[in-house]
C-alpha cells in the first residue's frame, strides 16, 4: 500500500493551546483557560553535575522503522525488531550521546519491555524506573521514547520534515493528566510545565520538527518522577535515518531545556 508523506505541524493554532512556540492539543476535560494557568507556573525540576541527571528507556524497545525511503509498505515487514541498532532504542541512544556533549550525564537503559510479551510492557517499563531512581537518585528527568504508527491497513502515514536539507522524522511529545483524580496520577501538572517548555525550545530551534504535543488523560509511567515526558519519533513509515536525525535535534533542543533548569 502507498506511504503518505506529510508536515503534521499546524501554523494555523486556532483550537490549540500555545507556550511561546509550542503548539499544545488539549484532549483532556480542562478548560484552555484551566490548563493554561498550569503552563505558566514555574518549572521544579533543577539539575546539577552530581550523578545522571537524564534517564532515557524504552517501554515499546523493538518499535522500528521500514527499511527503505519508499513510496510504498510491504505488510510482511512487521515493524518490530530486537536488534537494538534497528529499532527505537538506536534513536534513544543518538538522543543521549547528543546530551552528554553538553556535559549532562545521561543513563539509557535499553531493556526491551515488550518483548517477548507486548503486553504488560509498561508494568515492566515501571519497575525499571524504579530500579534506576532508587540506584541513581539524583534523576530528575525520565523520558520513555517510542515511534508512533499512523494510517489503516491501506495506506501508512509518514509524519517528515526537512531541517538543514536532511529528511527528519517529526516527533511528539505526550503529557498525561488525571484531569478527574480518577487514575492515581498526582503532580502532573509538573511533567506539563516540563514537556510545554521541550515543546517550545523544539520550536524555536526547528520549526515544525515538533508535531502539536498531546496533553491527553493517560498515565504512562509519568507519575513517577516531576520530570517525565514520552515522545514519539515518527511513525512506521518512517525510516531508521530519518528517527535517528530527529534524536540528534532533540537532544540538543531538549539541552537547552536542561540548561535552563541547572542549579544556580
Amino acid at each position: 500500500g502507498p506511504i503518505i508523506e506529510e508536515d503534521m505541524s499546524v501554523s494555523d493554532t486556532t483550537g490549540y493551546l500555545s507556550f511561546g512556540a509550542g503548539v499544545i492539543k488539549n484532549s483532556t476535560s480542562l478548560s484552555d483557560e484551566e490548563a493554561q494557568q498550569y503552563l505558566e507556573a514555574e518549572n521544579p525540576v533543577q539539575i546539577d553535575s552530581d550523578g545522571p541527571q537524564v534517564l532515557i528507556m524504552h517501554t515499546h524497545a523493538t518499535e522500528s522503522f521500514e527499511p527503505y525511503d519508499a513510496d510504498t509498505y510491504d505488510t510482511r515487514h512487521t515493524w518490530r525488531t530486537t536488534d537494538n541498532t534497528q529499532n527505537i532504542v538506536a534513536a534513544g541512544e543518538v538522543m543521549a550521546e547528543a546530551i552528554r556533549s553538553y556535559g549532562i550525564e545521561v543513563l539509557h537503559d535499553e531493556t526491551q519491555h515488550d518483548y517477548p510479551s507486548y503486553n504488560g510492557s509498561y508494568d515492566r517499563s515501571g519497575e525499571t524506573i524504579q530500579r534506576n531512581l532508587e540506584q541513581y537518585p539524583g534523576i530528575q528527568v525520565a523520558i520513555d521514547i517510542h515511534r508512533d504508527a499512523l494510517g489503516t491497513s491501506d495506506a501508512r502515514t509518514k509524519p517528515t520534515v526537512m531541517v538543514n536539507g536532511r529528511k527528519a522524522a517529526q516527533i511528539m511529545i505526550v503529557s498525561g493528566c488525571d484531569d478527574d483524580g480518577t487514575i492515581g496520577f498526582p503532580d502532573w501538572e509538573y511533567n506539563l510545565r516540563l514537556a510545554v517548555r521541550c515543546q517550545q525550545a523544539v520550536s524555536d530551534l526547528y520549526p515544525s520538527l515538533a508535531r502539536p504535543l498531546s496533553f491527553c488523560p493517560k498515565k504512562y509511567n509519568e507519575h513517577m518522577t516531576h520530570g517525565s515526558i514520552l515522545v514519539e519519533f515518527g511513525t512506521d513509515a518512517s525510516t531508521l535515518d530519518e528517527v535517528l536525525y530527529s534524536g540528534e535535534l532533540f537532544g540538543k533542543a531538549l539541552v537547552q531545556t536542561l540548561l535552563g533548569l541547572v542549579e544556580p
